[in-house]
């Protein structure tokens, strides 16, 4: 098992085809889906015969990564950070998907910290961004906790999602704002 990164709580490795259950179960919550595509779970087939393999189409440094809690080694989710193709490889995308049980414990936002530290410290970026809808107010806390600031809001055509009539919003954080913030980290007192 490769392990891509690791925080006080959380152990982040490459999502494999080992993890189609681990999909499946997570993408079946309704709740976990409910700004996702309006509560409806996704289907093992559409698991192995897309989602998979757009996760698995990520290599190298950015991707999707599972989140296993490191003292009970369950899967939580996945974090995933990577520039969508065709976008500058410079500018990742941050995102998470977790389960209900991890909801409220602080573990998106300290992945995701862990995530812009590797974005920043090691990948180079220029910029790391996260979109959500407007109304999924626990991502966009996670987004704001993670250090991220709202950029805009757009339009999205998802009619079948509640509230997705309020658009969606962007956040990000550049590489200045990080250095600036890991500067003022660093501060004694």
């Amino acid at each position: 098992m490769q392990i891509y990164g690791e925080t006080e709580r959380l152990m982040l490795r490459r999502i494999t085809e080992d993890d189609v259950d681990n999909l499946v179960e997570l993408d079946s919550d309704p709740e976990v889906m409910r700004h996702l595509s309006g509560g409806e779970p996704t289907s093992r087939e559409k698991i192995v015969g897309e989602v998979l393999l757009r996760i698995l189409s990520y290599t190298g440094d950015q991707g999707f990564f599972a989140a296993i809690e490191k003292p009970t080694a369950e899967f939580l989710g996945w974090f995933l950070l990577r520039a969508k193709h065709g976008e500058p490889e410079d500018e990742p995308e941050l995102g998470y998907r977790l389960r209900k049980i991890a909801w409220g414990k602080g573990y998106a936002t300290e992945g995701s910290v862990a995530l812009i530290q590797k974005a920043f410290g090691e990948l180079g970026a220029r910029r790391v961004y996260a979109e959500a809808l407007a109304v999924n107010v626990g991502s966009r806390r996670v987004m704001e906790k993670a250090g991220l600031q709202y950029v805009r809001s757009f339009p999205v055509d998802r009619p079948e999602i509640p509230g997705s009539e309020q658009g969606a919003v962007e956040y990000e954080l550049l590489r200045a704002d990080w250095e600036r913030l890991r500067r003022g980290q660093q501060t004694p007192g």
